[in-house]
């Protein structure tokens, strides 16, 4: 992921929380195949959206802590922070216009 973070339980408040502005995290695991399918979808936004946008990955099988306390239930789920609060999500593959209208909705 050339355009995307890796943030973990460690340092997700400094990465995410702290940001001003849009910032998207990717909560995926290496076994989930829907996962892999979004993966390029992510990394293609990440690229078209870098400098207003800031994307990141936590995987949810090193970063418990950041999954339960975003009750994410199923993966991939994508979290969408504006300046640091949780204002919107998206919950499983879903195609590349669905993704991409919720950067346009928050950008």
């Amino acid at each position: 992921m050339a355009n995307a973070v890796e943030v973990t339980d460690d340092n997700f408040a400094a990465e995410i929380e702290t940001y001003e502005g849009l910032a998207v995290v990717d909560f995926w695991a290496t076994w989930c195949a829907p996962c892999r399918m979004i993966a390029p979808i992510v990394e293609a936004l990440a690229t078209e959206y870098a400098g207003t946008v800031k994307v990141a990955k936590l995987d949810v099988d090193n970063n418990t802590k950041t999954s339960a306390r975003f009750n994410v239930r199923s993966i991939p789920t994508i979290l969408f922070f504006k300046d640091g609060k949780l204002v919107d999500q998206v919950v499983g593959a879903v195609p590349r216009p669905a993704l991409e209208a919720k950067f346009k909705e928050h950008a």
